[in-house]
């Protein structure tokens, strides 16, 4: 396990007769942010106290950057930051001053953390608010200040619990394009969340967590394979040369992974395939005789994947 930034195996959580996490298996690779995807009480965040060393397993092996957090709680807070759905601040302080408050129990010295603070206040866009009291803050705001607080340490491995909670959409928007250039900058992303737009939006592999299990871990496009039957729509725009003939239906039936091929008007054919064949199809028509003035794939999304695999109806896990 110390290969991945993270990892459990037959982790379990027990609550007197409660199973809330029921020997999971996870890895999460460094330098990717890794969505895990589940409803409310699925044992998510449990999984994520078990990791920062914050309450012990009750059976199983994990690591986070090659610490086990029974042993090393401290060693993994100093490497490991935390961003809960709810940051708890100091209301009558300043954002600034509750930053500095944080930097000292990180042992750093007042001189030392000054400049460190005005760079994380820059980075989360809270410089002009920073001299004002945490009371005053909007939820947005208070995300951002825990996000900040979180940068102070600059830390291997981030672990985000619901982190645009009841923000509006364009927080959320600036939160979620943060989390991806932390990710480009190589820092491990865990990002805990059963808001399914977004976890498609930013995430790099996911795994769906239900009644303290994981049941599907991949790539959307490792999920809809497995989940969804020929999920990949490709729309095609050909043109024939006047004087020919081709059959282009049999021809792009021929591509391995095609599902059914759908005759349009003018042109268009639409394509349902198992995966992403663009490339074939293109070679395909040429070959059949025709040629393709425009071609565009429409990927599975992962609100499909959910209903289709826990037979949900909304949009939301």
């Amino acid at each position: 396990m110390s290969e991945a930034a993270l990892a459990t195996q037959g982790l379990t959580k027990r609550y007197g007769r409660t199973l809330a996490v029921d020997g999971l298996d996870l890895e999460v690779h460094r330098g990717e942010v890794f969505g895990l995807l589940g409803p409310n009480g699925s044992g998510k965040t449990t999984t994520i106290l078990m990791l920062l060393g914050l309450t012990d397993p009750s059976g199983g092996e994990l690591s986070i950057v090659g610490l086990d957090p029974r042993r090393q709680p401290l060693s993994v807070k100093r490497r490991v930051g935390y961003l809960p759905d709810t940051v708890g601040f100091y209301d009558e302080l300043t954002g600034r001053d509750n930053l500095a408050y944080s930097a000292a129990l990180l042992g750093m010295r007042r001189d030392e953390a000054a400049a460190p603070i005005e760079a994380v206040l820059e980075r989360v866009g809270l410089n002009d608010a920073a001299g004002s009291r945490v009371r005053t803050y909007s939820r947005g705001m208070r995300q951002r200040l825990g996000l900040a607080e979180l940068l102070l340490k600059n830390p291997e491995v981030a672990i985000l619990d619901e982190p645009t909670l009841g923000l509006d959409p364009e927080a959320a928007d600036w939160f979620l394009q943060t989390v991806r250039s932390l990710r480009d900058e190589g820092m491990t992303l865990l990002l805990s969340s059963h808001l399914l737009h977004q976890v498609q939006s930013v995430c790099d592999r996911v795994g769906l967590f239900a009644n303290g299990r994981m049941l599907l871990t991949g790539t959307l496009d490792d999920l809809a394979g497995r989940v969804l039957d020929a999920a990949w729509r490709i729309d095609l725009e050909t043109h024939v040369p006047d004087g020919r003939t081709v059959d282009l239906a049999a021809g792009l039936r021929t591509v391995p992974g095609v599902r059914e091929v759908e005759p349009g008007e003018d042109g268009y054919w639409t394509v349902h395939a198992h995966q992403d064949i663009r490339g074939p199809l293109v070679r395909a028509a040429l070959e059949a005789g025709a040629e393709v003035t425009g071609i565009a794939l429409h990927r599975p999304q992962l609100d499909e994947i959910y209903r289709r695999y826990f037979g949900a109806s909304t949009h939301e896990a």
